[in-house]
């Protein structure tokens, strides 16, 4: 078996094994569910050959066998200077070895990428794929879980909202980072987001890539001296649900609150909802619950460490005597 570039002349048959992947998918989700996979980069739920990424096939006795993509995250950063990758595709043809073919395109894409300077590699695929033990031979671990809750006709429970909430400010993305390492382990926030211009990059990417052009988006934090909850609520004016995002420190009644809030930005809207949130936001995903909502689907995240960073020395004031 050959592992190569993918060049022009591969496309066709590329296309060709995504489509009758595609099919199965559709056929094995709920539309809300593959529409999710769709808007989110979960693997292989799309194909985007509109943006710069990373093909590299399976050949076997002539024939394409299989192909695995890449692209820089956030998704379109140019390839030249991305330093951490998400794998978009893994796909093996019907008839193929999957337990041969994968796992070697997993790791032709890890040496490729560790070659063209990156130091890591993120892959989001749901709970079960079949796929799953082709990264975890591999070295991917997984290190979050995410749960997409759903709700067709969202309720507003006590309609309170937190005490101190106002609309976001131009300068409230620093006090936002703090909230953001404050809820998220430090195993997550060092992988995904160590420094405030990495997550400033990432935030966008995991909290507003699913909003649609032209959506109406508000965003509001509930301000104590320091920030301790963050909503944003995107109304969505096309066929899509309206989503919600979240950040909430596990305070007494402010999950709660801080749902109605969201929920009530949504005004009078009658589209569904829903809301990506992670494993460590138990107490939004309850306070969702208790207004709605449902489990959608639950995602793994996995990541590998091409590289180890060593991190810069903090500079200080350094006590002078005499």
């Amino acid at each position: 078996m050959k592992l190569r570039t993918a060049g022009l002349m591969d496309l066709a048959r590329i296309e060709d094994m995504h489509r009758s992947a595609d099919i199965r998918l559709s056929e094995a989700a709920p539309p809300a569910a593959r529409l999710w996979s769709l808007l989110s980069s979960t693997l292989s739920a799309l194909l985007p050959l509109s943006q710069e990424t990373l093909i590299y096939v399976a050949e076997d006795a002539g024939k394409v066998v299989g192909f695995i993509q890449a692209s820089g995250q956030p998704l379109g950063l140019d390839l030249p200077r991305a330093k951490v990758l998400q794998v978009l595709n893994l796909q093996v043809a019907d008839g193929s070895d999957s337990e041969e073919v994968a796992p070697a395109l997993v790791e032709h894409l890890c040496n490729q990428a560790l070659e063209r300077g990156a130091i890591r590699l993120f892959v989001r695929l749901p709970e079960g794929d079949p796929l799953l033990p082709a990264f975890r031979l591999r070295g991917f671990r997984q290190y979050a879980t995410e749960v997409v809750v759903y709700a067709d006709k969202p309720a507003i429970g006590s309609g309170r909202s937190p005490e101190d909430a106002r609309p976001v400010r131009r300068g409230d993305n620093r006090m936002l980072y703090q909230l953001y390492r404050k809820v998220t382990p430090q195993g997550v926030s060092q992988l995904e987001a160590p420094t405030y211009r990495e997550w400033r990059a990432l935030h966008g990417e995991w909290t507003g890539r699913l909003a649609a052009r032209g959506s109406d988006k508000q965003e509001q934090v509930v301000d104590r001296v320091e920030l301790v909850g963050w909503v944003k609520a995107e109304r969505s004016s096309g066929a899509r649900p309206n989503t919600l995002s979240f950040l909430a420190l596990p305070e007494s009644s402010l999950p709660g609150d801080l749902a109605d809030l969201g929920l009530s930005l949504l005004g009078d809207s009658e589209a569904p909802a829903w809301s990506s949130l992670r494993h460590y936001d138990s107490h939004m995903i309850d306070a969702l619950r208790g207004r709605g909502f449902s489990m959608l689907l639950t995602q793994l995240l996995l990541v590998k460490e091409l590289a180890e960073r060593v991190p810069v020395r903090e500079k200080g004031l350094v006590p002078s005597f005499g």
